[in-house]
């Protein structure tokens, strides 16, 4: 059995692909429904999705509200841990948007001497 380390176990749920993207969207929408989410982030199962929150919600980053009507209603939203999470996590982001050129120079760089 694999023994990951709780920090680097959290890190990977905030920093998936569609971890990312969660909070992401929710930092900037608020209060989403499932489906919201799901066109929000596009390209995303409703598997996946239904995964990620989980485990986001699991961590303590995401709130869940079922609402007993029907049809059923379940709203999600950052808890104060999560939004703490989404503003470092769109940090690095924009950090890595800022930096995409001088990453493409260097990997043309790399590419050239090993050629």
């Amino acid at each position: 059995m694999k023994v990951i380390c709780p920090e680097r176990a959290i890190l990977e749920h905030v920093t998936s692909r569609w971890g990312v993207l969660v909070l992401a969207s929710l930092l900037d929408g608020g209060t989403l429904r499932f489906s919201e989410l799901r066109d929000g982030i596009g390209d995303v199962s409703e598997k996946m999705l239904t995964q990620t929150l989980r485990t986001l919600e699991r961590d303590g980053f995401v709130r869940r509200v079922a609402r007993p009507v029907i049809p059923p209603h379940v709203d999600y939203d950052l808890t104060d841990l999560g939004r703490e999470a989404a503003l470092k996590v769109r940090a690095l982001a924009a950090w890595t948007e800022s930096r995409v050129a001088a990453v493409a120079a260097a990997q043309l760089a790399y590419d050239a001497g090993r050629g």
